[in-house]
């Protein structure tokens, strides 16, 4: 993988982990720090995401995910009393569910890795959910799994539900619970998402307003996220996504015109490059995506990103460096490797509610 030497060359400080939104720090959404990478002089530049429509030019084009995301951490029980959370994370055809079961840990839920089909847990409100068979299955029923296809049994539909007894997914480097509001983005229209598609956190309703005012386009699609693979870093498995037809157009436009396509996330980059042919033409569409960016699967209508900073070993990291060859750059491992050693001595800060990072180059 292209991004070997960043991962070989880099570990994440724990001071680098942001702990808690950056309200509690002080900051408005759109406060936080935005490291620039120009692929197409290879420079790197510091500011402020508010400054985002100073890095865009009028008719570059933000694509968006308008998915929100759920209250999918619910507490468990085992039959014999053992306490389990359970993560909900992607919605299935027939009303099943792929899951994480997951125990309690001294700050947030850790891997578990002894679950088994047929096991059922209890769940608050009585509830209760069945796991039915690993997920990928790869043949055996006794195979140990992180993710689990499993039944749902509640009194009353599932988001309401959620919303009684769920709390956000968080991990260990979040030390204390905050609400769900601070796990949405403005975009967010329909609940979907186990984890928030966190690259548009910064946006506000302000800056959304600046950057129509200064000519940048905004075009939404949906792409529902599971739960990432944080402590195993595995590819990301079937999401679903939907395309609208406006959405498809203003991609096209905007790359006939010789505008910027510019992804609101690797959300946003999967769900387009899902829809995108060989020869670069995006149309619109609904289902479930496997596909995975990388060297072999190049980018076709992206090239422009806006992101979070992804630890070594990261899936995303590899996207990343196909949108900076996309942005026009033959020196994706370098410049990325350098963007990222840039950013660890500066300060900046990883995971959802960290800082943010532009790559873009020049227009196509």
């Amino acid at each position: 993988m292209a991004s070997t030497s960043v991962i070989d060359a880099l570990t994440l400080p724990p001071h680098l982990e942001a702990s808690e939104p950056p309200e509690a720090r002080g900051l408005t959404r759109d406060g936080v720090r935005l490291l620039v990478s120009r692929i197409d002089t290879d420079a790197i530049a510091h500011s402020r995401f508010g400054d985002l429509p100073r890095w865009l030019s009028p008719g570059d084009l933000l694509v968006v995910n308008t998915s929100g995301t759920l209250k999918a951490a619910l507490e468990a029980r085992a039959r014999h009393g053992e306490r389990f959370q359970v993560h909900l994370s992607t919605r299935l055809p027939g009303n099943f569910w792929v899951i994480e079961v997951r125990r309690p840990g001294p700050v947030a839920s850790l891997p578990y890795r002894d679950a088994r089909a047929g096991s059922t847990l209890e769940l608050e409100g009585g509830g209760g959910i069945t796991l039915l068979a690993p997920y990928p299955f790869a043949g055996s029923l006794r195979a140990q799994s992180r993710l689990w296809i499993a039944a749902l049994e509640l009194s009353e539909p599932v988001l309401p539900y959620l919303e009684r007894f769920g709390s956000p997914i968080r991990y260990s480097y979040v030390a204390a619970s905050w609400p769900e509001s601070m796990y949405q983005t403005v975009f967010a229209t329909e609940q979907g998402s186990a984890e928030m598609p966190s690259a548009a956190r910064p946006f506000t309703p302000e800056l959304v307003t600046r950057l129509v005012a200064a000519g940048i386009q905004i075009a939404p699609l949906l792409l529902h996220t599971g739960v990432a693979s944080l402590e195993d870093h595995e590819a990301p498995y079937e999401e679903f996504y939907r395309v609208p037809p406006e959405t498809a157009e203003r991609v096209n436009a905007a790359r006939r015109a010789g505008h910027r396509v510019v992804a609101v996330g690797t959300t946003v980059v999967r769900a387009l490059e899902t829809v995108t042919d060989r020869r670069g033409t995006t149309s619109a569409g609904e289902g479930w995506t496997s596909v995975v960016i990388g060297p072999q699967r190049p980018l076709r209508a992206v090239n422009g990103v806006i992101t979070g900073f992804h630890e070594p070993h990261a899936t995303h990291l590899a996207m990343i460096e196909e949108v900076i060859v996309a942005a026009g750059g033959g020196r994706s491992s370098s410049h990325l490797e350098c963007a990222y050693r840039e950013a660890q001595q500066e300060g900046y800060l990883w995971h959802e509610f960290g800082d943010s990072h532009l790559i873009i180059g020049s227009a196509p």
